[in-house]
């Protein structure tokens, strides 16, 4: 069995030295976390022009109410500011694939929605993406506890490892 991290490890002894698992683990998820999202980029963008952060505009704004979503709300998805999701939302608008409108509520903030052709290129992408992920992430956490990794990678991101909340920031 390998290495269990303890709940005192956790809270105690944040400087002391990684241990060889822990260290081997650190790496192999840092070279993860910047190799896998570039391979995921650049099948999506051979195969249907689309970045993995567009991508992302395009699920979330799929999945939400009426297909729009308040900046805001898309930037804190995506831990991202308000700035750079403007400007993935603006590249997105070039190619018809989003719009912005006025929030109907107190007419200051924008929302994002998505038009019927960005529908259809997530439609398209989809499976390309789903293939990416099985490929280069699910099928080397066959047998592990997904609820547990996932649990965990969550907290990596400073949410409460539901998957569901973003990062702080």
């Amino acid at each position: 069995m390998g290495t269990q991290v303890t709940q005192s490890d956790a809270e105690d002894g944040l400087d002391r030295p990684l241990d060889e698992a822990e260290e081997r683990a650190w790496r192999s998820f840092a070279r993860a976390f910047v190799v896998v999202p570039r391979v995921l980029e650049a099948e999506l963008q051979a195969a249907h022009g689309v970045t993995v952060t567009e991508y992302f505009v395009l699920v979330n704004l799929s999945e939400a109410p009426d297909r729009r979503l308040r900046m805001s709300e898309l930037a804190s998805r995506g831990a991202m500011s308000l700035s750079a999701i403007s400007r993935v939302v603006d590249g997105l608008a070039r190619h018809g694939l989003v719009e912005r409108e006025r929030c109907p509520e107190d007419r200051r903030g924008l929302l994002a929605v998505l038009t019927d052709a960005g529908l259809a290129r997530l439609s398209e992408a989809y499976p390309t993406h789903l293939r990416g992920v099985r490929a280069h992430v699910m099928r080397h956490l066959v047998g592990l506890d997904l609820d547990a990794v996932g649990g965990a990678v969550g907290l990596f991101a400073g949410g409460d490892g539901s998957g569901d909340t973003p990062c702080p920031g």
